[in-house]
């Protein structure tokens, strides 16, 4: 999978929170907030499918909640 970088500004309570967070789980920082970010986009049902959407848009509500991203776990039901 490919990687793209960018640059994020955030309050520095908040990279700390993360990085104590990060710790906690055994991630890297990086890997903490890309877990984070992955989670959040599939409870709003705007996780990005793998394929193309041929709609223009990214992933959709009515989509499968369930990941096969190994970092994200699936959801109880």
């Amino acid at each position: 999978m490919a990687r793209e970088s960018f640059l994020l500004r955030t309050d520095p309570r908040i990279l700390t929170a993360l990085r104590c967070w990060a710790e906690d789980e055994l991630r890297s920082t990086n890997g903490q907030l890309d877990f984070l970010l992955r989670r959040a986009l599939r409870e709003a049902g705007r996780s990005p499918s793998r394929e193309k959407p041929t709609d223009g848009k990214l992933g959709s509500a009515d989509e499968s909640q369930t990941s096969s991203d190994p970092d994200i776990p699936a959801d109880p039901e």
